[in-house]
């Protein structure tokens, strides 16, 4: 239980200094924090990841994160990439319920 709680402060550690970062950088007029917030979800990412890197959430979060800072910082449609984001997000889980399943069917003595 411990180690979940350093882990936890590790994240938030993570958080409170990369938004530190992100608003010198905005008042130093270096990087406009409206287009540097998805930075955060990437923290919050790692932050998952590094607790456990199987997490789907983690990996999912991350990816939102990095798709928003490419729109937001190299001028790329979002609509662009959600017309493909979706089915391929669904795709993705679709196979790691399958994954799941059939791991757990070749862990079960009982089956066949």
């Amino acid at each position: 239980m411990e180690t979940r709680n350093k882990k936890g402060i590790l994240t938030g550690g993570m958080i409170l200094i990369g938004l530190g970062v992100l608003i010198i950088l905005s008042k130093m007029d270096v990087w406009a924090f409206s287009r540097s917030w998805p930075v955060l979800l990437i923290i919050i990412s790692l932050g998952t990841l590094i607790r456990r890197v199987r997490d789907f959430g983690g990996w999912i979060i991350g990816c939102v994160g990095l798709i928003f800072l490419v729109s937001e910082n190299l001028d790329v449609k979002i609509y662009r990439i959600a017309t493909f984001l979706l089915p391929a997000l669904l795709i993705l889980a679709g196979i790691n319920i399958l994954r799941k399943y059939f791991k757990n069917n070749n862990d079960d003595p009982d089956h066949e």
